[in-house]
């Protein structure tokens, strides 16, 4: 009897779940949001429709921008390669976890310590993948399938790491260039055939893993190796955009986008997802006509807007509006615990520099940035501060590097060299090109600005700071 009593009960509660659950439909579903992250390779602000492109259409980037939410004060705190990419893993400033500039092959890369989107997601459930390029580290134990992806495919560095290189052949050529899939070395030396399927595989692999993962909650990453240098795209691109190769490969960035945000579509789950399109910095302008354009100052490789501010979309169709742009300030380190809040799951363990900006996001009336500053290095310099509501950029005095008159063309680069920035303050909002110091103009700004540097120098950098 008392068995009978039992399965009685077992049955009961489980109709109960299921008719609770039919009941709140969408309140069930809206707990795991899917998430897509498109991260790009040294495109420049300027490079897509929405953000100011003009002599080429991207029709598909315009769409997801129709369908979500232009971020233009959108920054990541290191414009160069690896440091981003670990930036936006962890939600940690690069002084935290030491990853500084562009890993070479057989580099350590970014500590276990340090927990990934990828560990955090999958720890709770979720079913996550990388398809594009790593960067964070090729050792065993610091390769994405090591860190929290199911699923894999791509390069472990930057695609100009090989023996093709313009400059350093011999250097880059030490090692070869390999593509992974799943831990597993798939081809063992890419050749220009094998680069030009880059950005087709990596939208075949989004596709298919969309279509396997429709019914469970997904944690989806593109960082794709275009723009980066060498260019390289498919055949069906080629001489399509009429401006040069640069503008072909925007071309099929743009159809990538366009099939990932379809295939949401097509498999019912784009109203739960979450589709973060932005890059890892702005463009390496010393390739010509091989890098894309911005409107700010300077490029890659420098704490100016130029290789720091990053042309963004957020769409979200369950909780935001489309057709919306926002001038609120931001940073890659906020991703990770805004996307924990959002799908409920537990920040890593480690400590971490990003803060929830979900409030920012879906443009609550009269919510301030929870950050008080934002942080910029450059390799293992710190060398600038912003305000956290993007209004007032305190540079710090350094060096930096800018173009000569000799430009890059065709693949091959121009010819930077060294200049000088002294302890400088810039109206962001008035002057976005940092063009005027209006440090005398506001010394208790430029007062406030230096103490939040002096602090982050002190927490994270063992040098003294000059002022």
């Amino acid at each position: 009897m008392k068995i009978l009593f039992r399965c009685i009960f077992i049955v009961i509660s489980f109709a109960f779940v299921l008719t609770s659950c039919n009941s709140k439909p969408e309140e069930e579903i809206h707990k795991h949001p899917n998430i897509v992250i498109v991260f790009l390779d040294d495109s420049g602000y300027a490079d897509f429709t929405p953000f100011g492109q003009l002599k080429i259409q991207t029709p598909n980037v315009k769409t997801l921008a129709e369908e979500g939410i232009m971020f233009r004060n959108f920054y990541v705190p290191q414009a160069v390669c690896s440091a981003s990419r670990a930036a936006l893993l962890t939600g940690c400033y690069p002084g935290r976890t030491k990853v500084f500039g562009a890993h070479a092959p057989k580099a350590r890369g970014l500590e276990t310590t340090f927990a990934t989107l990828g560990e955090v997601f999958q720890l709770a459930g979720y079913k996550t993948a990388i398809f594009g390029k790593w960067h964070c580290g090729d050792q065993p134990e610091t390769q994405p399938q090591n860190r929290g992806f199911d699923e894999s495919c791509g390069l472990m560095y930057s695609n100009d790491m090989w023996k093709h290189h313009p400059e350093n052949p011999e250097y880059w050529g030490k090692y070869p260039l390999q593509f992974w899939e799943n831990g597993q070395v798939k081809i063992e030396d890419l050749d220009s055939a094998d680069q030009k399927m880059l950005t087709k595989w990596y939208t075949q692999h989004a596709v298919d893993f969309i279509k396997r993962h429709k019914n469970e909650p997904f944690l989806l990453y593109i960082p794709h190796n275009m723009p980066h240098v060498p260019l390289f795209c498919s055949s069906d691109f080629e001489g399509k955009s009429g401006v040069g190769l640069y503008g072909d490969v925007i071309l099929e960035l743009d159809w990538s986008v366009g099939q990932i945000n379809q295939a949401l579509k097509e498999n019912g789950v784009d109203d739960n997802t979450i589709f973060i399109f932005t890059s890892d910095n702005g463009p390496w302008i010393s390739y010509g006509n091989h890098a894309g354009t911005t409107p700010f100052r300077e490029a890659k490789g420098t704490t100016f807007d130029g290789g720091t501010r990053s042309a963004t979309i957020i769409k979200y169709p369950a909780q935001l509006s489309g057709n919306q742009q926002s001038e609120k300030a931001m940073m890659t380190i906020d991703i990770l615990p805004t996307l924990c809040q959002l799908a409920n799951v537990p920040l890593p363990e480690n400590e971490i520099d990003g803060a929830n900006v979900w409030d920012l996001i879906s443009g609550k009336e009269g919510v301030q940035n929870p950050h008080e500053y934002y942080a910029f290095t450059n390799n293992s310099n710190f060398e600038a501060v912003m305000s956290g509501d993007g209004k007032w950029k305190l540079h710090l005095p350094h060096d930096y590097r800018t173009m000569t008159d000799t430009v890059g063309k065709d693949g091959m680069p121009g010819k930077y060299k060294q200049d000088h920035i002294d302890l400088s303050l810039f109206d962001m909002v008035n002057d976005p090109s940092e063009t005027v110091n209006v440090i005398g103009q506001n010394p208790e700004v430029a007062k406030k600005l230096l103490q939040f540097a002096k602090g982050h120098r002190q927490r994270f950098f063992s040098e003294t700071m000059q002022e």
